[in-house]
């Protein structure tokens, strides 16, 4: 878990590595198949765990799927902010321009 910037929150937040994110992700899913109508209730074990690991009081199951270190790119040279994606050319935070070496 490393906290950085989600450009979807707008606020930085903890990113998981990637055995935490599979955690998550199986977790979410299995919150599709509980049989309760109450969207909290469904998703409280996906809430409890990230809640647990990171000390962060996320309350939107959603927002915890995009939360991956693996989902973003590294950060910007420019703003520190990370660029969005692995591949990303663009900061969407400053409009540095990277060049990409692969």
């Amino acid at each position: 878990m490393e906290i950085k910037y989600c450009w979807r929150c707008k606020m930085e937040v903890p990113m998981l590595d990637k055995q935490e994110f599979a955690i998550a992700s199986a977790l979410y899913q299995k919150g599709f198949r509980v049989l309760k109508k109450d969207r909290q209730e469904r998703f409280k074990e996906l809430l409890d765990y990230y809640n647990d690991l990171t000390g962060f009081k996320e309350t939107e199951p959603n927002a915890i799927m995009h939360h991956s270190l693996e989902q973003i790119g590294p950060d910007c040279e420019k703003c520190g902010k990370p660029y969005r994606t692995p591949k990303a050319k663009l900061c969407a935070a400053c409009g540095n321009k990277r060049m990409l070496t692969e």
